[in-house]
């Protein structure tokens, strides 16, 4: 008659002795013993990231077509597998075989990388996202310094991609992202900067850590949601989605930046573009949705007994899957912006709301003004 509690307490007891450490720790430890072992790790690792990188891709734009038949009252591809659930290998197939043409008077060299840059900056985002206790390729002691720069770095891929074709569309689209993403840009720092001062560190597992009392998107009292909204916002601007997708504008730009790309190169923009979507809900889910961590309410220990049942990486993609849904949602809902509606928001909107946010934040913690106790 007394097992409910006991099942309770071993689930709270499970859930708090989760040994955190990378496979970068456990190629490390190996590497003095075996250093086969070691070299076996980092090929997982490395394995892992290319299977991850082949579902999200054919998975995301499956679930998109889907989802956006579902908001427009149609159904969406039905003809390849059942649901046409192989209209995305199809397509893939069809990518692979189809001829790839280079304009005569492209900056060649230039014209292939651009590819490369815009698809290799999520790639190395996704090694450093904490995704369970036990599945973390690296963590980096500035993780968020890392994943800043990093992402700000592929604004690089779509200016190359937009210059080296000699094409004046696909200049003028690739000038259009470059002011976009580095102006958003400087909104969801500010956002990511409010989780840093709460957190006390820029380690992004020890961010997920952090929130072992509660998430920052509410223990922050306040200032935690307004980040939140402000990063989703800006990082949805920075991924160049709907409603804020004018450098592809076709209207006006064709294509945008990748005009002249075709067959497999330009599936690595289309597919830069979806795994994008998956960092950001991924970078979101582990700033200030807690990661991997279970969802508690206070004391109440029956209740986050349940909850620490569900496995750590269950959580993550919840929570992920989440906010690629409203990320989705954005698209069907919402008109696209004019540029000079983009840009008001940003910086008149947007980043005077971030930097009032942030000075909030370094005021509850200097004064130690919250009802929670900090991490």
């Amino acid at each position: 008659m007394n097992s409910a509690p006991h099942i309770i307490q071993i689930a709270l007891g499970a859930a708090s002795s989760w040994q955190v450490k990378t496979v970068s720790e456990r190629a490390a430890d190996a590497l003095s013993s075996n250093i086969w072992e070691s070299i076996a790790y980092m090929a997982v690792a490395l394995a892992a990231v290319g299977l991850l990188i082949t579902f999200l891709g054919l998975s995301l734009i499956y679930v998109e077509r889907k989802l956006a038949a579902h908001f427009q009252c149609r159904l969406g591809p039905m003809r390849v597998g059942p649901h046409g659930i192989f209209q995305t290998l199809a397509d893939t197939i069809k990518l692979l075989v189809k001829e790839d043409i280079i304009p005569q008077e492209a900056d060649k060299p230039m014209h292939l990388l651009a590819p490369f840059l815009c698809l290799a900056v999520p790639v190395l985002i996704l090694g450093v996202v904490p995704y369970s206790p036990m599945t973390q390729i690296a963590d980096v002691n500035i993780g968020v310094l890392f994943v800043t720069a990093v992402g700000g770095f592929g604004v690089m891929g779509i200016l190359l991609g937009g210059w080296s074709s000699n094409n004046k569309w696909s200049m003028l689209g690739a000038m259009r992202a470059g002011a976009q993403i580095i102006s958003y840009e400087v909104s969801a720092t500010l956002a990511l900067l409010v989780v840093v001062l709460f957190a006390g560190t820029m380690s992004l597992a020890g961010i997920v850590e952090s929130q072992q009392q509660g998430w920052w998107i509410w223990r922050a009292h306040g200032v935690g949601i307004v980040a939140f909204i402000v990063y989703v916002i800006a990082s949805t601007a920075e991924i160049n989605r709907t409603p804020f997708d004018i450098p592809e504008g076709e209207s006006e730009l064709t294509a945008g930046f990748h005009t002249e790309y075709s067959g497999l190169r330009f599936s690595f923009f289309f597919l830069a573009e979806f795994i994008n979507m998956f960092v950001v809900a991924a970078l979101t889910s582990t700033l200030f949705l807690g990661g991997w961590m279970p969802f508690h309410i206070g004391e109440w220990e029956a209740f986050n007994g349940v909850m620490d049942l569900v496995p750590p990486g269950v959580w993550f993609v919840g929570k992920s899957s989440f906010i690629i849904f409203v990320i989705m949602w954005f698209r069907w809902t919402f008109p696209r912006l004019r540029v000079d509606q983009l840009m008001h928001l940003e910086w008149k909107v947007l980043l005077p709301i971030g930097l009032i946010n942030l000075l909030a934040a370094a005021l509850l913690v200097l004064r130690h003004l919250y009802f929670f106790p900090a991490a």
